[in-house]
């Protein structure tokens, strides 16, 4: 039936649940919670000694039988991993974070600069704090192939990493409306993370929980810092869609 060429009855435009923005935020406070319980657990069994066996079962597995200074695999394949690990390093993630708030700022989209800011900086923070807290020593059963110096729970390059490049990633995919675009963004972000923490168990200079834990905390604080982006709206960046 119509009345002045319009439809007296109209049916409601269905929205599936995982297209609604209440949905995609209960998910990520969800997985946002998961994570720090993971980190607690993977703490806790640390703490306690529980975790030795495992952690050093993947060291040995890593380093040639009877030589703990020679990691297994060819020769190019440990000055790989170096490289990589220097993607997790300060000078390159401060580096990759100053070019990418440049971006931000000429784009016009100074409140997304403001949030990795303040994003980056609370989670080297908080990833130093832990280190002090926790001053678990680094590993001394394989040769360290790279020089550090800090303790070692929870790795900083496999948080730090997450931290920034999760962020950025974040950041990047919200001025970009094309799905295709925006998830080549999130897979390179979760990429070089998954890279960069599985090169420190090589090198020798993490246990593996060490990694485990970095990577729990630093995606976790990248959720959250995608919540506050969708919940500030930043005057400027361009609406964000699905």
């Amino acid at each position: 039936m119509v009345l002045n060429d319009k439809p007296l009855f109209s049916v409601a435009r269905w929205t599936p649940a995982w297209r609604l923005p209440e949905f995609n935020t209960l998910i990520a406070i969800l997985l946002a919670s998961g994570m720090v319980f993971a980190f607690a657990k993977i703490a806790d069994e640390m703490v306690e000694g529980e975790t030795r066996g495992f952690d050093e079962s993947i060291l040995l597995a890593l380093r040639q039988p009877g030589d703990p200074s020679r990691p297994i695999g060819p020769w190019w394949l440990e000055a790989a991993m170096i490289d990589i690990t220097s993607l997790g390093g300060w000078t390159v993630l401060t580096l990759v974070t100053i070019a990418t708030l440049t971006y931000l700022v000429i784009s016009g989209r100074r409140g997304s600069a403001g949030l990795v800011v303040a994003s980056i900086f609370g989670g080297t923070l908080l990833s130093v704090t832990l280190k002090i807290g926790f001053a678990r020593p680094r590993p001394e059963l394989v040769d360290h192939l790279v020089h550090v110096s800090s303790a070692s729970f929870p790795s900083g390059h496999a948080m730090l990493s997450a931290v920034t490049y999760l962020t950025l990633g974040v950041m990047l995919a919200r001025t970009e409306s094309r799905r295709l675009v925006r998830g080549f963004i999130f897979g390179v972000a979760a990429f070089l993370t998954l890279v960069i923490g599985l090169s420190r168990i090589y090198l020798g200079v993490h246990y593996p929980t060490d990694v485990l834990a970095g990577w729990c905390l630093g995606a976790c604080w990248a959720l959250i810092c995608w919540m506050g982006a969708r919940w500030l709206r930043p005057k400027g960046d361009a609406p964000e869609q699905g």
